[in-house]
């Protein structure tokens, strides 16, 4: 959260003429003003990953490159990220970006300012309560890790 996945998906699909597709952006246009906890956002991103899967899937044995605006935070969430790419025998990089707490917490001030008072995942207390849940990309899950580190 806040760590700059957005923005660097963003260069990445501009860069290598891909897809981009933001979770953020399809729960605004699907689900609007619905996602406003956790287990809101854990009911509704199944929902979208369900729904979308086979699209990537398509889209990736077609030979488009489709880059992911999508947290991959904990290894349940990258296990469907590799259920896309080795169903379609597809290449795949597993963007990492390395960034403290404190800089995280900065940005999302900074990003939620120009918010209303109490608009969904704009606190630090929702920071922590996400964040308690990461887990580092390890090398059991054989991910093509590429590193972004930022102080």
């Amino acid at each position: 959260m806040a760590a700059g996945k957005s923005t660097l998906a963003k260069e990445i699909a501009q860069r290598e003429d891909a897809v981009l597709l933001v979770q953020d952006e399809l729960f605004e246009q699907l689900f609007p003003g619905e996602i406003v906890d956790i287990p809101d956002f854990v009911k509704y991103s199944s929902r979208l990953r369900n729904a979308i899967a086979g699209h990537i899937s398509s889209l990736l044995l077609k030979g488009i490159s489709v880059v992911l605006d999508f947290p991959g935070n904990t290894k349940t969430q990258r296990a469907w990220f590799r259920s896309l790419f080795e169903q379609a025998s597809a290449d795949h990089e597993l963007h990492y970006v390395d960034v403290s707490d404190e800089m995280c917490k900065r940005q999302l001030r900074e990003r939620s300012r120009d918010l209303p008072e109490g608009a969904a995942f704009t606190s630090e207390a929702e920071f922590d309560a996400i964040t308690q849940y990461f887990q580092e990309p390890s090398d059991d899950e054989h991910f093509n890790v590429i590193y972004h580190r930022r102080t």
